[in-house]
């Protein structure tokens, strides 16, 4: 039998240094899975809180972008926002697209959906405005032929610095691998007007910064004025779009940061 003191001291040390070890992090469930509380439709031709064709719906504990009550998509592009306000935070989305595009829907738009952040409010978009002023994390399935990343960036209304440039393009992939039509995990990383980082399945994808307003860009005018010409955006809505495929969510989830401007 061993001294008692051999076995006493390193289970003493280990429970000086126990309450040492870092918290988990809490993530915050942005859709419970049930229905669509705390969540806002947009959709192109109708005001704000019209879910038209029922859009968007809670199916089987997924969040769902469908069109079966549709007989052509006719550009309704549409937005599902969540009802708060974000600056620094993660945000991490389980997606997949599915099934066939809708009669009418652009030919870019076939399994093309999006999550737009630091978007405006789905109150202060025209009633036929197309996106909202925002950054669009394009979310992506492959068409069986070539490359398609996903997790790519669009700018509707805005622009972005990528190393250390104004980037003005409307569109930039990232570089993710391409998927086929199965459960994708992608992670956005915020820090208020400071750096952005796309994740796909943990890994780095895209990066840039300093997100700002487009000054040239009509539906942006607005929103530059009301900020007495100040371009720099730090904050706002998160949104899930829906562009004419249907695309399936299983988790939207946020952890919010303490960074400081």
């Amino acid at each position: 039998m061993p001294p008692v003191r051999s076995t006493i001291v390193p289970l003493l040390f280990m429970s000086l240094f126990a309450g040492s070890a870092p918290a988990e992090e809490e993530w915050r469930q942005l859709f419970n899975g049930k229905d669509l509380e705390g969540w806002t439709p947009k959709i192109r031709f109708h005001e704000a809180g019209e879910n038209f064709g029922n859009t968007f719906r809670v199916e089987d504990g997924l969040l769902k972008v469908g069109y079966d009550e549709y007989d052509n998509f006719e550009a309704r592009f549409g937005h599902l926002f969540f009802d708060e306000e974000f600056s620094n935070y993660k945000l991490r989305v389980e997606y997949r697209i599915v099934g066939d595009q809708l009669k009418g829907g652009a030919g870019w738009a076939q399994k093309n959906s999006g999550i737009m952040i630091h978007g405006q409010r789905p109150e202060t978009m025209a009633v036929d405005q197309n996106f909202p002023v925002s950054l669009e994390v394009q979310l992506l399935s492959g068409l069986g032929r070539g490359p398609r990343p996903t997790a790519n960036l669009c700018t509707p209304g805005t622009n972005v610095v990528m190393n250390g440039k104004l980037h003005t393009r409307h569109c930039t992939n990232s570089s993710s691998p391409t998927f086929d039509d199965q459960w994708v995990t992608t992670e956005v990383e915020v820090h208020g007007n400071g750096v952005i980082k796309h994740y796909v399945n943990g890994d780095l994808v895209l990066e840039y910064e300093q997100p700002q307003y487009d000054p040239k860009d009509e539906t942006a005018k607005p929103l530059v004025a009301e900020r007495n010409g100040d371009l720099k955006i730090s904050t706002g809505t998160i949104s899930l779009q829906s562009e004419s495929h249907p695309v399936e969510f299983r988790k939207v989830e946020i952890l919010v940061l303490d960074d400081k401007e």
